[in-house]
C-alpha cells in the first residue's frame, strides 16, 4: 500500500501575519507549527523585521525628550537600521551555521522566521509606548520602563522558545547552544571586520603604487 504524503496547505499573507498573534501567546505550539505546518511566511517575517526597525527609528525620533536621550541632530536613520540589522543576520547565520554540530533540525529559513516572529511584541508594546510617552508625568516613569524592559524579556523568551522549537532541543541543550551561537556570531564579526581591514589595507597600497607610477612618469 503506497503512503500518501500530506502537503501542509498553503497560507495567504494575511494569515501569515495574523498568526503572529497566535505564536507569541502560545509559542510552543505556535512556533511548531510555524515551521513543520507551514503556518507562517517569508513575507511575514521580512514585514516583522522592517516594523522592528520603523519601530526602532520612530522611537528615537518620537518618544517625549524626559524618557529618551537621543539628540535629533545626530541621529543616522541608516546606521540605527544597519546597527541592528547586521547583528540580526549574523546571529541567524551563525546560529545555522552550529546547528550541524549541535545536530539541529532547523534550516536558515526556519530560523530567520522564527527569530522575525519573536520579534512581534517589541512592535506591539513599543510602538503604542511613543504615543504614552507623551501623555504621561516623569513621575510614572516607573510604567514606561517595565513595559519597555517587558517587551524585550518577552522577545527574549520567543527567540529562546522558537529556536528550541525549530532546532527539536530541550531547554539546557537550547541554553548552550545560544552561547556557542553568540561566540560564533563574534567571531564572524571579527573575521569581517579582519577582511574589509585587509581589503582596504590592500587598496591603500595599489592607489599609493598607482601614484607613485604616475609620479616618477609625469
Amino acid at each position: 500500500m503506497s503512503s500518501v504524503k500530506i502537503t501542509p496547505k498553503k497560507r495567504s499573507y494575511g494569515e501569515t501575519l495574523r498568526y503572529a498573534l497566535y505564536v507569541i501567546f502560545h509559542p510552543f505550539d505556535g512556533f511548531w507549527d510555524l515551521v513543520h505546518e507551514k503556518r507562517g511566511s517569508l513575507a511575514a517575517a521580512h514585514t516583522f523585521l522592517f516594523l522592528f526597525l520603523l519601530t526602532r527609528v520612530l522611537k528615537l525620533m518620537y518618544t517625549n525628550f524626559q524618557f529618551i536621550s537621543a539628540p535629533l541632530q545626530y541621529i543616522n536613520i541608516y546606521e540605527q537600521c544597519g546597527s541592528l540589522l547586521f547583528p540580526f543576520l549574523v546571529l541567524c547565520v551563525a546560529n545555522w551555521a552550529l546547528s550541524t554540530l549541535f545536530d539541529g533540525k532547523g534550516h536558515l529559513r526556519d530560523i530567520y522566521m522564527a527569530m522575525c516572529y519573536a520579534l512581534v511584541p517589541y512592535i506591539l508594546i513599543q510602538l503604542p509606548l511613543i504615543f504614552i510617552s507623551h501623555i504621561i508625568s516623569f513621575d510614572e516613569a516607573s510604567y514606561y520602563t517595565v513595559l519597555m524592559s517587558f517587551s524585550l524579556v518577552w522577545c527574549l523568551f520567543l527567540a529562546f522558545v522558537g529556536l528550541m522549537e525549530v532546532h527539536d532541543y530541550g531547554p539546557g541543550k537550547t541554553i548552550i547552544f545560544l552561547f556557542a551561537t553568540v561566540f560564533g556570531a563574534l567571531v564572524i564579526l571579527f573575521l569581517i571586520l579582519v577582511f574589509f581591514s585587509l581589503l582596504s589595507d590592500a587598496v591603500g597600497y595599489f592607489v599609493s603604487l598607482y601614484r607613485e607610477v604616475l609620479f616618477r612618469l609625469y
